[in-house]
C-alpha cells in the first residue's frame, strides 16, 4: 500500500474533491426514498435508519474530520448533516408511527451524544483509533443493513424494498474514499471502504440476479393488460 499511497501522492487534491463530489451526490439519492414516501401518504416502505443512520454517521465522522483536520471530510459532512434533517423531517411528516419514530432516534441520539462526550475527554493519543474503529463498526452495520433480508429477497426473487439509488452511488463512494485513505495512509478509512465496497458491490449484484418487482407481480400486472 505504501508503494500506491506514493504513486497517488500527486492526486490528493483531485482524489479529495472527487470523493467529496460523489458523496455529496449520494446523499441526494435519500430525495428518491422521500419522492416515494410522498407518492405514497405514507413512510411503510421505507426504513427510518435509512435516514437516522445518515444523520448519525454524519455527526460522528464530522468529528473523525475534525480530530484529523481534514476540510474534505468536515465539509462533506456538514453538508450531509443538513440533507438528513431535511429527510427526517419529511420522514416524521408522513409516518403513522411518530412514537415509535421519537423513540428510535431517541435511543440514537443518546448514543451520538455519548460518543461524542467519551471523544471530548478521551486521552487524545487514542480517541483517533477507538473512534475510527467505532465509525468501522457502524458504516459497517449500514451497509450491510440491506442484506438482513437477503432470505426474503431469494425467496421473492425480488430485489423490491432495496434502495438502489443508494447502493449503486454508495459503491462509486466507497471507491473513492478508499482511494483517499490510501493517499492519506489511514488504515481505518481503507478498512472501512474496502469492506464498504465489496458490501455495495455484493448488494448490487442482487439487482442482476434477481428483478426488482416479484414474479407473481409481474405476471399479475401483464394478466390484467391482456
Amino acid at each position: 500500500m505504501e508503494a500506491l499511497s506514493n504513486a497517488l501522492q500527486p492526486y490528493k487534491e483531485i482524489v479529495g474533491t472527487v470523493a467529496a463530489i460523489v458523496t455529496m451526490g449520494q446523499m441526494f439519492s435519500g430525495v428518491f426514498m422521500c419522492w416515494d414516501i410522498y407518492k405514497q401518504k405514507d413512510t411503510k416502505s421505507v426504513p427510518l435508519m435509512a435516514f437516522s443512520g445518515g444523520l448519525v454517521m454524519g455527526v460522528l465522522n464530522l468529528q473523525y474530520g475534525f480530530i484529523l483536520r481534514d476540510d474534505t471530510m468536515i465539509r462533506v459532512n456538514f453538508f450531509g448533516i443538513a440533507l438528513s434533517i431535511v429527510y427526517l423531517s419529511v420522514y416524521f411528516c408522513y409516518t403513522k408511527k411518530k412514537v415509535q419514530a421519537w423513540f428510535h432516534m431517541g435511543v440514537w441520539g443518546a448514543f451520538t451524544a455519548a460518543v461524542i462526550s467519551y471523544v471530548q475527554m478521551a486521552d487524545p493519543a487514542v480517541v483517533e483509533n477507538h473512534l475510527g474503529t467505532l465509525l468501522t463498526a457502524f458504516m459497517f452495520y449500514l451497509i450491510a443493513s440491506p442484506l438482513f433480508g437477503l432470505k426474503e429477497i431469494i425467496a421473492k426473487q425480488s430485489t423490491e424494498g432495496l434502495p438502489f439509488p443508494m447502493i449503486i452511488s454508495g459503491t462509486v463512494v466507497t471507491f473513492m474514499w478508499l482511494l483517499y485513505g490510501i493517499i492519506l495512509k489511514n488504515g481505518f478509512l481503507v478498512l472501512q471502504n474496502s469492506v464498504a465496497f465489496v458490501l455495495c458491490s455484493a448488494q448490487l449484484s442482487l439487482f442482476v440476479i434477481y428483478p426488482s418487482k416479484p414474479k407473481q407481480a409481474t405476471k399479475a400486472k401483464a394478466k390484467k393488460a391482456d
